[in-house]
Protein backbone atom coordinates (compact mmCIF):
# COMPACT_ATOMS: atom_id res chain seq x y z
CA UNK A 1 0.00 0.00 0.00
CA UNK A 2 1.39 3.82 -0.74
CA UNK A 3 0.79 6.32 1.62
CA UNK A 4 0.76 10.06 0.70
CA UNK A 5 4.46 10.61 0.55
CA UNK A 6 5.05 7.55 -1.54
CA UNK A 7 6.96 4.75 0.45
CA UNK A 8 5.37 1.47 1.34
CA UNK A 9 3.12 1.27 3.82
CA UNK A 10 3.16 0.37 7.63
CA UNK A 11 3.99 -3.19 7.55
CA UNK A 12 5.34 -3.63 11.54
CA UNK A 13 9.18 -3.09 10.65
CA UNK A 14 9.01 0.87 9.68
CA UNK A 15 10.71 3.21 11.60
CA UNK A 16 8.82 4.93 14.17
CA UNK A 17 8.94 8.60 12.45
CA UNK A 18 7.58 6.79 9.26
CA UNK A 19 4.78 5.60 10.92
CA UNK A 20 3.99 8.90 12.87
CA UNK A 21 4.18 10.71 9.43
CA UNK A 22 1.90 8.17 7.52
CA UNK A 23 -0.26 8.15 10.12
CA UNK A 24 -0.59 11.74 10.77
CA UNK A 25 -1.05 12.58 6.77
CA UNK A 26 -4.18 10.05 7.05
CA UNK A 27 -5.61 12.29 9.93
CA UNK A 28 -4.92 15.39 8.40
CA UNK A 29 -6.42 13.86 4.88
CA UNK A 30 -9.74 14.46 6.43
CA UNK A 31 -9.25 18.01 7.49
CA UNK A 32 -7.62 20.83 8.55
CA UNK A 33 -5.47 20.45 12.40
CA UNK A 34 -4.01 21.85 14.58
CA UNK A 35 -0.48 20.45 16.09
CA UNK A 36 -2.37 19.55 19.50
CA UNK A 37 -5.35 17.34 17.88
CA UNK A 38 -2.03 16.40 15.75
CA UNK A 39 -0.16 15.51 18.82
CA UNK A 40 -3.01 13.83 20.82
CA UNK A 41 -3.95 11.80 17.81
CA UNK A 42 -0.26 10.18 17.56
CA UNK A 43 -0.24 9.47 21.19
CA UNK A 44 -3.80 7.34 21.04
CA UNK A 45 -1.84 5.60 18.39
CA UNK A 46 0.78 4.47 20.61
CA UNK A 47 3.87 6.41 19.04
CA UNK A 48 6.70 7.31 20.61
CA UNK A 49 7.28 10.84 21.98
CA UNK A 50 10.58 11.12 20.09
CA UNK A 51 9.03 10.48 16.68
CA UNK A 52 5.54 12.57 17.60
CA UNK A 53 7.99 15.29 17.90
CA UNK A 54 10.20 15.00 14.59
CA UNK A 55 6.84 13.99 12.46
CA UNK A 56 4.94 17.04 13.85
CA UNK A 57 8.24 19.43 13.61
CA UNK A 58 8.17 18.45 9.71
CA UNK A 59 4.33 18.47 9.28
CA UNK A 60 4.68 22.15 10.40
CA UNK A 61 8.39 22.81 8.18
CA UNK A 62 6.35 21.89 5.21
CA UNK A 63 3.04 23.69 5.85
CA UNK A 64 0.74 20.82 6.55
CA UNK A 65 0.42 21.76 9.78
CA UNK A 66 -0.28 25.79 11.13
CA UNK A 67 -2.21 26.56 13.98
CA UNK A 68 -2.26 30.15 12.61
CA UNK A 69 -4.10 29.08 9.48
CA UNK A 70 -6.62 26.78 11.38
CA UNK A 71 -7.38 29.77 13.79
CA UNK A 72 -8.21 32.45 10.98
CA UNK A 73 -10.20 29.34 9.02
CA UNK A 74 -12.23 28.25 11.80
CA UNK A 75 -13.07 31.56 13.08
CA UNK A 76 -13.87 32.81 9.68
CA UNK A 77 -15.97 29.66 8.79
CA UNK A 78 -17.35 29.88 12.00
CA UNK A 79 -18.69 33.20 12.08
CA UNK A 80 -19.75 33.60 8.45
CA UNK A 81 -21.49 29.54 8.45
CA UNK A 82 -22.85 28.91 11.85
CA UNK A 83 -23.12 32.80 13.18
CA UNK A 84 -20.93 31.88 16.37
CA UNK A 85 -19.96 34.23 18.88
CA UNK A 86 -16.81 35.09 19.79
CA UNK A 87 -16.76 33.54 23.10
CA UNK A 88 -17.79 29.95 21.91
CA UNK A 89 -14.87 30.84 18.55
CA UNK A 90 -12.66 30.71 21.59
CA UNK A 91 -13.90 27.82 23.32
CA UNK A 92 -13.62 25.78 20.69
CA UNK A 93 -10.32 26.91 19.68
CA UNK A 94 -8.90 26.43 23.17
CA UNK A 95 -10.32 22.65 23.12
CA UNK A 96 -8.39 22.23 19.72
CA UNK A 97 -5.28 23.19 21.57
CA UNK A 98 -4.55 26.66 19.73
CA UNK A 99 -2.68 29.45 22.05
CA UNK A 100 -4.67 31.31 23.65
CA UNK A 101 -2.62 34.72 22.44
CA UNK A 102 -2.99 33.35 18.85
CA UNK A 103 -6.38 32.92 19.76
CA UNK A 104 -6.92 36.16 20.91
CA UNK A 105 -5.44 37.88 17.73
CA UNK A 106 -6.86 35.73 15.18
CA UNK A 107 -10.27 36.97 16.84
CA UNK A 108 -9.31 40.64 16.92
CA UNK A 109 -9.05 40.33 13.39
CA UNK A 110 -12.70 39.50 12.33
CA UNK A 111 -14.33 41.17 9.82
CA UNK A 112 -17.59 43.23 10.63
CA UNK A 113 -18.51 43.73 14.40
CA UNK A 114 -19.89 40.79 16.78
CA UNK A 115 -23.53 43.08 16.99
CA UNK A 116 -23.82 42.97 12.60
CA UNK A 117 -23.21 39.31 13.33
CA UNK A 118 -25.57 38.68 16.16
CA UNK A 119 -28.05 40.86 14.26
CA UNK A 120 -27.59 38.90 11.01
CA UNK A 121 -28.47 35.92 13.17
CA UNK A 122 -31.83 37.13 14.95
CA UNK A 123 -32.95 38.71 11.63
CA UNK A 124 -32.72 34.98 10.33
CA UNK A 125 -33.82 33.11 12.73
CA UNK A 126 -36.58 35.59 14.25
CA UNK A 127 -37.79 37.58 11.03
CA UNK A 128 -40.25 39.28 13.19
CA UNK A 129 -38.77 40.37 16.28
CA UNK A 130 -39.89 38.83 19.60
CA UNK A 131 -42.86 40.61 21.16
CA UNK A 132 -43.44 38.80 23.67
CA UNK A 133 -41.58 37.64 26.75
CA UNK A 134 -40.77 34.17 25.92
CA UNK A 135 -40.10 35.01 22.67
CA UNK A 136 -37.66 37.53 23.60
CA UNK A 137 -36.58 34.39 26.09
CA UNK A 138 -35.88 31.92 22.59
CA UNK A 139 -33.95 34.69 21.13
CA UNK A 140 -31.92 35.65 23.96
CA UNK A 141 -31.24 31.72 24.19
CA UNK A 142 -30.23 31.24 20.72
CA UNK A 143 -27.51 34.01 20.80
CA UNK A 144 -26.11 32.82 24.34
CA UNK A 145 -25.76 29.27 22.78
CA UNK A 146 -23.85 30.72 19.41
CA UNK A 147 -21.41 32.64 21.94
CA UNK A 148 -22.39 36.15 22.17
CA UNK A 149 -21.76 37.71 25.78
CA UNK A 150 -25.14 38.98 27.67
CA UNK A 151 -24.50 42.05 26.95
CA UNK A 152 -24.07 42.23 23.23
CA UNK A 153 -27.57 39.96 23.13
CA UNK A 154 -29.31 42.38 24.87
CA UNK A 155 -27.95 44.73 22.88
CA UNK A 156 -28.70 42.88 19.31
CA UNK A 157 -32.31 42.38 20.29
CA UNK A 158 -32.96 45.80 21.17
CA UNK A 159 -31.31 47.00 17.89
CA UNK A 160 -33.62 44.43 16.44
CA UNK A 161 -36.51 45.55 17.80
CA UNK A 162 -35.73 48.83 16.65
CA UNK A 163 -35.22 47.89 12.91
CA UNK A 164 -38.55 46.41 12.49
CA UNK A 165 -40.22 49.28 13.63
CA UNK A 166 -38.43 51.83 11.22
CA UNK A 167 -40.67 52.02 7.84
Amino acid sequence: MLDLEGSTGTNGDSDPFERALELAYRYLNRRDRTVDETRRHLEGKAVGAEAIDEAVETLVDSGYLNDARFARVFAEDKRELEYWGSDRIRRGLITRGVDRELIEATLGNGTGTELDRALELLSRRFPTPPRDGRERDRAFGVLLRKGYDSELAVDALRAHARGADEP
